[in-house]
C-alpha cells in the first residue's frame, strides 16, 4: 500500500489479485466471528460470572477458534477458486484500490451470474447470521442489565459491551451494505467509498476503542495530555 501511493501505475499479478481476494475475505469473515464469540464470552461473563472459566475454558476457546479459521477458510477458498476459473480476456483495470470480488468479476468475458449468486448468498447468510447471533446475545446481555440494581454495577457491565458493539456496527454495517446488494455499476462506486471503511477506518478505530477502557491507558493518556498543555 505505501508503494501504490508513491506509484503512478499500480500494478498487480494475477495471482496476487486472487492471493488478495482469498486473504481479505479470510480475514474479514473470521473477524466477523470472532465478534460474535466475543458477544457470547460477554453474556457469559455478565450472565454466569462464577461459572465463567468454567464454561469458557481453555479448550472451549481454542475449539471456538479453531472451527472460526476453518470456517473462513473454506468461505474464502469457495470464492476465490469460483473467481480463478473465470476466462478474463478484456479489460484488466480493476474499478477498486484492492482486488475485491464484485470489481474482479466485472473485468470476466463469461456470466457471472452464479459468483455473484454465491457472493449474496454465502457472504449474506455468513454476516447476516452472526449478526443476528451477536444481537441475540445482547438481548439477554439487556435483560441482566435491567436486574442490576446499582448504578455503577450497569456502567461497569455497560463499559465491557460497549466497545465491542461499537466495532460491531461499523463492521456489520459496511459488509452487508457491500456484498448483500446487487452488483451494478453505481453500486461498484459506492462499494468503494464503503470500502474505505472497513479496510482502513475500523481497523484503525480497533485499537483505540479497545484500549479507551483500560485504566493504565487512561492515565497515560492524561499524563500527555497535562504535559502537552503544560508546555
Amino acid at each position: 500500500m505505501l508503494r501504490d501511493f508513491l506509484a503512478l501505475e499500480k500494478i498487480i499479478s494475477f495471482f496476487g489479485c486472487m492471493s488478495q481476494i482469498y486473504f481479505f475475505h479470510l480475514l474479514g469473515s473470521t473477524e466477523v466471528m470472532l465478534l460474535t464469540i466475543m458477544s457470547y464470552d460477554r453474556y457469559v461473563a455478565i450472565g454466569n460470572p462464577l461459572r465463567y472459566s468454567t464454561i469458557m475454558n481453555t479448550r472451549v476457546c481454542r475449539s471456538l477458534s479453531f472451527s472460526t479459521w476453518i470456517t473462513a477458510h473454506f468461505h474464502s477458498l469457495l470464492h476465490t477458486v469460483m473467481t480463478a476459473k473465470l476466462p478474463f480476456c478484456g479489460p484488466n483495470i480493476v474499478n477498486h484500490f484492492f482486488c475485491d470480488i464484485k470489481p474482479v468479476l466485472k473485468l470476466a468475458c463469461t456470466d457471472t451470474s452464479l459468483n455473484l449468486k454465491l457472493l449474496t448468498r454465502v457472504t449474506g447468510t455468513l454476516a447476516t447470521s452472526t449478526l443476528l447471533l451477536t444481537l441475540l446475545s445482547y438481548v439477554f446481555i439487556s435483560k441482566f442489565l435491567l436486574k442490576i440494581r446499582t448504578t455503577e454495577g450497569r456502567k461497569r457491565a455497560f463499559s465491557t459491551c460497549s466497545a465491542h458493539l461499537t466495532v460491531v456496527f461499523l463492521l456489520y454495517g459496511t459488509a452487508i451494505f457491500t456484498y448483500v446488494r446487487p452488483s451494478t455499476q453505481d453500486s461498484l462506486d459506492q462499494d468503494r467509498a464503503v470500502a474505505v471503511l472497513f479496510t482502513v477506518v475500523t481497523p484503525a478505530l480497533n485499537p483505540i476503542i479497545y484500549t479507551l477502557r483500560n485504566k493504565d491507558m487512561k492515565k497515560a493518556m492524561k499524563r500527555k495530555v497535562v504535559n502537552f498543555l503544560s508546555l
